[in-house]
């Protein structure tokens, strides 16, 4: 079960925090990816009010169950125990969105405590000195030797935490499910966290979960054709000959969407733009550009600069580097100083320099947007 139905307002987000996106993907994502991984199911996820339709696109494509969530995280948690009540499961793990790095060896620490104990939580150590509060001042000494911090998922018998949460008379907003347990006379073991399941709670956590600049790197070779057209960084050159290709061949706008989509870890344009199918024979390559840039901002960054080197003995790029760079700068959306178009030859030796094909190499640093 993962609990995604808070308001998550705390983060600074324009959405609840467990919709918003972390390291490329909706933080509730993650949760259940990880659980999905490590053999969970079946996984029900409690959401907000209102929300079905981006708790779905969220989810797009995982096997989840939605459950509308209460008022409280422990009527939500109540709401979902109850999904599961059609065809109980033995064993449940309670588990916080906003805790998105879920380890694999956390869920087998707690599913081996629950062979001895009707309940396990993960807790970690507390490092710093701590004091308890009076009024401005500092009162009586606490001593940390006999504090955890706690983390989910929290993990249960089904049938004892469905119970105890069915009698629970405590305060409505009840810290976790262990204080429910715990309230109905369970047993509840203290099993190793992880400091990877640290919590998004303010915007600071999302603001560091990508590094701020990101680099990748690209390279492309097409053979020159006669009779074919030449396309070079989305500019029609007149020249005796053109570069021959799947698409429309433009070896220097595909190196270019290589190094967008090496920045980011979403492959090469031969995954996305399949050369053997047919819709894309003789495509314009800015719609690959574009789509490469799309991903970058879908992972949360943006285009900051690009670097474009062609290799070619002819035609001379010289007359068409303005042109090129301002075409290439419409469609990444980036001021034209953002891009740099260069030319060089090989003196006359290999394929390029035998005028045989073109070559082009790219680099592009993206920025944390």
């Amino acid at each position: 079960m993962v609990v995604a139905a808070g308001a998550g307002l705390r983060a600074g987000q324009p959405l609840p925090k467990q919709f918003a996106r972390w390291r490329g993907k909706p933080v509730v994502r993650h949760s259940v990816e990880r659980l999905t991984a490590a053999g969970v199911a079946p996984i029900v996820v409690m959401i907000p009010p209102g929300a079905e339709a981006i708790a779905a696109e969220s989810l797009a494509g995982l096997a989840v169950t939605l459950v509308t969530g209460g008022s409280t995280r422990q009527e939500s948690v109540s709401l979902g125990l109850a999904a599961l009540a059609s065809d109980p499961p033995k064993l449940v793990l309670i588990h916080d969105a906003a805790r998105p790095a879920l380890p694999r060896a956390v869920i087998d620490r707690l599913v081996a405590a629950l062979a001895v104990h009707e309940g396990a939580i993960p807790v970690l150590p507390v490092v710093d000195s701590l004091a308890q509060a009076d009024g401005d001042l500092m009162g009586a000494p606490a001593r940390r030797e006999a504090l955890r911090r706690v983390q989910t998922p929290q993990a249960f018998r089904y049938p004892a935490i469905l119970a105890a949460h069915r009698s629970w008379r405590g305060e409505l907003a009840a810290g976790d499910d262990a204080q429910v347990a715990q309230a109905a006379g369970m047993s509840v073991a203290l099993v190793e966290g992880d400091e990877a399941l640290h919590k998004l709670t303010y915007a600071e956590d999302f603001a560091g979960a990508l590094p701020a600049m990101r680099v990748g790197t690209g390279f492309d070779v097409h053979r020159l054709a006669e009779g074919e057209p030449l396309w070079l960084c989305g500019v029609r050159i007149e020249h005796s000959h053109g570069l021959a290709g799947h698409s429309d061949a433009d070896v220097a706008i595909h190196a270019l969407v290589d190094a967008i989509l090496g920045a980011v870890g979403a492959g090469d344009i031969g995954q996305h733009f399949p050369p053997a199918d047919p819709q894309w024979r003789g495509a314009s390559s800015d719609r690959f550009l574009s789509h490469a840039v799309t991903l970058a901002g879908q992972a949360g960054y943006r285009v900051g600069n690009v670097d474009l080197t062609i290799v070619c003995e002819a035609p001379k790029i010289g007359p068409h580097r303005a042109a090129m760079r301002e075409r290439l700068a419409a469609i990444i959306g980036v001021d034209i100083t953002a891009v740099s178009v260069k030319a060089t030859t090989t003196e006359t030796l290999g394929f390029t320099g035998r005028s045989e094909g073109i070559a082009a190499q790219a680099v592009a640093t993206l920025i944390l947007d």
